[in-house]
């Protein structure tokens, strides 16, 4: 889970704006001088020194020290004054929330991520608005739509597309936040692919175990794999992008919830950081398969289930043969009845109990899991 992003959240902050003139005036009254004599004293029109007094001209950094010199008050005050004002007006214009806007943040999923303690609650479509922007790390809804949803364009354009964009880029950005806490090394290919065939055999093991050293071992390769819940409308059940060039991520939902599916989707992620580019974002959700996806497709079946063992597959007919069979290649039961199953040579009802049920732990923003 995420702690809160920003502590200055919490902080009291007015909706309206004054300007550091009204301050001048004051100060003006106080030492008895008019702004014509200020505008003599400090060389600046009666024009200019009347549009600082009414927030219309910024106060410069010049104009401070002159202030400074005539009217004994630090130059730092009228420059911090001319800071929290300039500041306020953009956070005025930044929360200026029009329909179209509105209809975006309804769009996300908010209750989701607020119980996961990745937004704070509060109804007001401002706040929520600003924590959304840091939330995705982006500066306002233009942004959003350049880092967000033009790379999963292609998946959009799909018409078996299955997820619904704004809970699929959550979804993401998620993963992309648990990723920053996973320290690597720099990517290295051969390791990597090499370290799949060791992977291969944690399908044994007890998932509390395995998981763990999946995350160690592939965080050594420059590969963070990282375990996100579903969020509802996004039905990914995995992810694989590149966030720099020797950073690759791996993400999982456990969608499906069985060892098999999770296997499948492990390998088939890590087929496309092996075989296809940098600039893509990968996602699995159920959308009828293109080339790329294909070719995961086939190069996670190849790793789960060699090619000299796979015709092998039609002739196992009972628990105990196919219990045989995968303790002898070295993979879990389950793993191969869903190839079975896949491939239509059982059928979906059957030895599902051979299947291993796993599921994500989340660690709550109160600590409980």
């Amino acid at each position: 889970m995420a702690e809160s992003e920003n502590n200055d959240l919490n902080q009291f902050q007015p909706n309206y704006a004054i300007a550091p003139g009204a301050s001048l005036r004051q100060t003006l009254k106080a030492i008895g001088m008019s702004q014509m004599e200020l505008s003599i004293r400090t060389g600046l029109s009666l024009k200019h020194v009347n549009q600082i007094v009414h927030g219309s001209a910024p106060i410069t950094h010049d104009t401070s020290l002159a202030f400074e010199k005539v009217t004994g008050t630090p130059a730092r005050f009228w420059n911090n004054l001319e800071v929290n004002y300039r500041d306020r007006l953009a956070r005025q214009r930044e929360n200026q929330i029009d329909e179209e806007i509105l209809a975006w943040l309804r769009s996300l999923p908010i209750r989701e991520l607020t119980r996961r303690g990745y937004l704070q609650g509060g109804p007001a479509p401002a706040s929520q608005l600003q924590q959304v922007y840091r939330f995705f790390g982006v500066a306002n809804r233009e942004t959003w739509e350049r880092v967000w949803r033009v790379p999963l364009a292609a998946y959009r354009k799909s018409p078996t597309f299955k997820s619904d964009m704004p809970a699929l880029a959550s979804w993401l950005r998620l993963g992309e936040l648990e990723a920053a806490l996973i320290e690597c090394g720099p990517f290295d290919t051969k390791k990597f692919r090499a370290l799949l065939q060791e992977i291969r055999g944690l399908s044994r093991e007890n998932p509390s175990r395995f998981s763990q050293e999946l995350v160690h071992k592939c965080a050594g390769c420059g590969v963070a794999v990282v375990f996100v819940a579903e969020i509802k409308g996004c039905r990914a059940s995995g992810a694989a992008r590149w966030l720099s060039s020797s950073k690759a991520l791996i993400q999982l939902s456990l969608r499906h919830k069985t060892d098999d599916h999770f296997w499948f989707s492990f390998f088939h992620e890590a087929g496309h950081l092996l075989l296809h580019g940098k600039k893509e974002t990968f996602v699995t959700d159920g959308a009828e398969a293109d080339a790329a996806e294909q070719e995961a497709n086939r190069f996670a079946e190849t790793i789960l289930i060699p090619r000299a063992a796979q015709s092998e597959l039609r002739t196992l007919t009972s628990a105990k043969e196919i219990e045989d069979f995968a303790e002898r290649i070295g993979i879990t039961p389950g793993i191969v009845v869903g190839r079975l199953q896949r491939e239509n040579l059982l059928p979906w009802n059957r030895y599902n109990d051979l299947k291993r049920y796993l599921r994500i732990v989340e660690q709550r923003s109160n600590g409980d899991e």
